[in-house]
């Protein structure tokens, strides 16, 4: 079923976007193919960027990350759900006192960004959901008594992901999970959505190319998040068998849902015809 699934481009795009984890690497490893497609796109001028729905790591982090890996990469390359939560918040409440229930990098950059956090539930505007490893019921209790007792405060998320995935198949519960847990105690509907599959996360990185989205690909390995962000917005999308999409899932997609293309390799976004030229072999892990 693989092969008849599959599906690479005839020819190059003129801008490249990529989700990270599963994608670009597993854990931390390069994933097959990842540098040497990277190399070439830059070799050629064609820009690249990156995302990532996980608000534990800022765009500084995953720059020393992809830089370890074998990727130097400007941060202002990199686009993830801190900056798309601040960048929102700034331009529509720059005002509101807020309460975020998430790990240091994001807390860090609202700080930064001059936004004022409380836990005081009577000065709450806006409750922020996000992937929390030290997530509690003293958390849930103060992001409750905003929500229910504070009537104009609302609640928001960094991104809709229920786990983040593992090397080896493992994972553990991500944002949608605490966002769960808010809204059936509080009764308040998350008002949105700052990461993936919301074209929030895509725009933030559009506005940095000088690049229509018809002429630009997104390449993930989820489906509900990176591959209908693009379909949405009219971006082709890519889907990478290296993360958490398989083959199955892709042949059950209804119609419109289904990738534009569907590649066994990252490298593959290089055009066949490219490979004899640079001397690529598949057997090159790079």
């Amino acid at each position: 079923m693989t092969e008849t699934l599959l599906r690479a481009p005839a020819e190059l795009f003129d801008a490249y976007v990529f989700d990270m984890d599963g994608t670009i690497y597993l854990g931390d490893h390069l994933l097959p193919g990842a540098a040497r497609l990277v190399h070439e796109l830059r070799r050629r001028e064609i820009p690249v960027r990156f995302l990532s729905n996980n608000p534990t790591k800022d765009p500084a982090m995953y720059a020393e990350k992809l830089e370890r890996l074998g990727l130097p990469t400007p941060v202002g390359d990199i686009a993830n759900t801190i900056v798309t939560t601040v960048t929102w918040l700034r331009r529509h409440h720059p005002d509101a006192v807020l309460y975020p229930i998430a790990e240091e990098p994001l807390i860090n950059a609202l700080v930064e960004a001059g936004f004022r956090l409380s836990e005081d539930p009577a000065k709450i505007d806006i409750v922020i959901a996000s992937y929390d490893r030290g997530f509690d019921y003293r958390k849930l209790q103060i992001a409750f008594d905003a929500l229910w007792f504070h009537r104009g405060a609302f609640l928001v998320q960094t991104n809709p992901d229920r786990f983040c995935p593992f090397p080896g198949g493992r994972g553990e519960p991500d944002c949608a999970a605490i966002t769960a847990a808010i809204e059936a105690c509080s009764g308040v509907k998350c008002r949105i959505s700052f990461g993936k599959p919301d074209p929030i996360m895509l725009e933030a990185v559009m506005s940095t190319l000088d690049c229509p989205v018809e002429r630009a690909v997104m390449v993930g390995d989820r489906l509900q998040t990176d591959i209908a962000m693009a379909l949405d917005t009219g971006m082709a999308a890519a889907a990478v068998l290296t993360g958490e999409t398989t083959v199955e899932e892709i042949a059950a997609q209804p119609e419109g849902r289904v990738p534009d293309l569907v590649l066994d390799r990252i490298d593959r976004l290089i055009p066949a015809h490219l490979w004899d030229e640079l001397g690529w072999a598949e057997s090159d892990p790079s």
